[in-house]
């Protein structure tokens, strides 16, 4: 038997503990995916499809390095992988794919440290964010946006006759939108997410009886649950911007004018700009609400903000109502209430849109002490 047979065999042997059709003890998958690797690595140089396997099992390597904590030998593992998937991808519609999905798979263990438990990006203001991502953080995550722009690329690539490479490419979106917003970069993430959507709502009634039809339904949800929250990061010029391009959906079309609202952007503009009649303004900012969430703190002796009474914080429905007015309120009711610090003290307000987060997300920041105790709600906030 040659080389390259005996590297195949092996591929075969290790295909069946990867699909859990054959069982082997931890130690033993090891081994083999060790040994299969050093086999496929001769005939690698030479023969497209020996390399095309060996960067999809550096790929399970990475992969079983990531879960085992190991990020940097993971990495490490899927570069190395991705020279050999490249090299062979021009050779046949599968290795493309393979060579696409090793590219967002890196891009994913690249980014890792730009999300958090949830998946949602810890930073999602980019920039603008008050303890934003490092500098070695923001590299990765840039390289991770380059690495899944090429994967849309490769899939683009790929005869979208195939309902195969249609279900990639939708889902090659999706995590560039997850890229883009990890980087701040919100707009351009929720025009990819509303691709996505478009994308697999096309699969789901081309064959809505199919295997895959499960998976495009669970896909609907999380882009529908992530354009609602990038939707709360948008300034109203990304969503007139997103409208023109035919990239707001009719379903968030109430979401954006309450958006609007809350960034203070008249209902006349509102239509003109989004084109919706008045009355359609009108009636979405009626019936929809937006969830205000707040906190005052005090800053101590030692310099640190923080709660003083249970009071300080809270949330409550809003309607028809901007960021700005509803602070105001806040502030002029906390003045005169019992726990009031007293002008002598430095003290802030913040407010966001559905959910406590990174201070410059906040609607509306106020900040009074001394020197400002004359300022009153209405004023610029700070």
């Amino acid at each position: 038997m040659g080389q390259r047979e005996a590297a195949l065999r092996l591929d075969e042997q290790w295909a069946g503990i990867r699909s859990g059709d054959r069982e082997a003890a931890y130690g033993e998958a090891e081994a083999l995916l060790g040994e299969l690797i050093g086999a496929l690595r001769g005939p690698a140089g030479t023969d497209p499809e020996c390399a095309a396997r060996l960067g999809l099992r550096l790929g399970d390597l990475a992969a079983r390095r990531f879960a085992g904590g190991d990020r940097a030998g993971a990495l490490a593992a899927v570069e190395e992988g991705l020279g050999y998937a490249r090299q062979a991808a021009g050779h046949s519609p599968q290795y493309a794919r393979w060579y696409a999905r090793l590219l967002i798979n890196q891009g994913v263990w690249l980014a890792w440290p730009l999300s958090g438990p949830d998946r949602l990006p810890l930073h999602p203001l980019g920039a603008a964010a008050e303890d934003g991502p490092g500098a070695m953080e923001r590299a990765a995550g840039e390289r991770a946006l380059d690495l899944t722009r090429t994967a849309v690329g490769v899939w683009s690539g790929l005869d979208q006759e195939d309902p195969v490479n249609r279900r990639g490419l939708a889902q090659a979106l999706v995590f560039l939108g997850d890229r883009l917003a990890e980087l701040g970069l919100a707009e351009e993430a929720a025009a990819r997410a509303v691709e996505a959507e478009g994308a697999f709502r096309a699969l789901l009634l081309a064959d809505p009886g199919s295997a895959g039809a499960a998976d495009a339904e669970e896909a609907l949800d999380h882009i529908g649950r992530q354009l609602e929250l990038r939707l709360r990061f948008l300034s109203f010029g990304s969503l007139v911007g997103l409208r023109a391009r035919g990239l707001l959906p009719g379903r968030l079309l109430p979401q954006a004018v309450v958006a609007a609202r809350i960034q203070g952007v008249p209902e006349e503009e509102m239509a003109a700009r989004l084109h919706l009649g008045a009355d359609q303004v009108r009636t979405m900012l009626e019936v929809t609400p937006w969830r205000a969430v707040w906190r005052f703190e005090a800053r101590g002796a030692d310099g640190l903000w923080g709660g003083r009474h249970s009071s300080w914080q809270g949330s409550a429905e809003v309607r028809h109502r901007t960021a700005e007015e509803f602070g105001a309120e806040l502030v002029r009711g906390f003045r005169i209430s019992p726990h009031y610090p007293g002008d002598g003290t430095h003290w802030r307000l913040r407010v966001w849109w559905h959910e406590e987060g990174d201070p410059a997300g906040a609607r509306f920041r106020y900040v009074s002490g001394p020197e400002s105790a004359a300022r009153r709600p209405g004023d610029t906030p700070s």
